[in-house]
């Protein structure tokens, strides 16, 4: 499974990618697309939306089931990838590209999991 090194990572498989301009860029993992299957929908939240951390904001179906997205800081949705929402199989071919939303933080990533604590957590929801 592919888990890169470079992002931050929530309990609920969302991905964190710190950008250069201080935004951060958000989507689901390697690990939630391959549960979730082939992906036929996407709604991402609204620009302009206030998040708190943990909030449910966007919504990933697939053949097998629907999925909350929820936002891993609190922050500002700044930009959404129209791309993913009308292609939403983008997310299988590489999640970590296929980036669902832009928040401008209100804090920092500090609270998320690195790559090797989000390994050791997919790795004990697997037992």
């Amino acid at each position: 499974m592919s888990i890169p090194a470079d992002l931050k990572y929530t309990k609920s498989h969302e991905w964190c990618r710190l950008e250069a301009d201080g935004s951060v860029s958000v989507g689901i993992t390697h690990h939630a697309q391959e549960l979730l299957g082939d992906m036929v929908f996407v709604e991402a939240p609204v620009v302009g939306r206030s998040l708190a951390a943990g909030e449910e904001c966007a919504v990933v179906e697939s053949v097998k089931a629907a999925s909350d997205v929820y936002a891993p800081i609190a922050g500002e949705v700044i930009a959404v990838n129209e791309a993913v929402e009308s292609a939403p199989e983008s997310i299988n071919q590489d999640p970590y590209a296929a980036w669902m939303f832009k928040i401008k933080p209100a804090g920092d990533l500090a609270g998320l999991m690195n790559a090797t604590a989000y390994a050791a957590h997919v790795e004990s929801e697997a037992h």
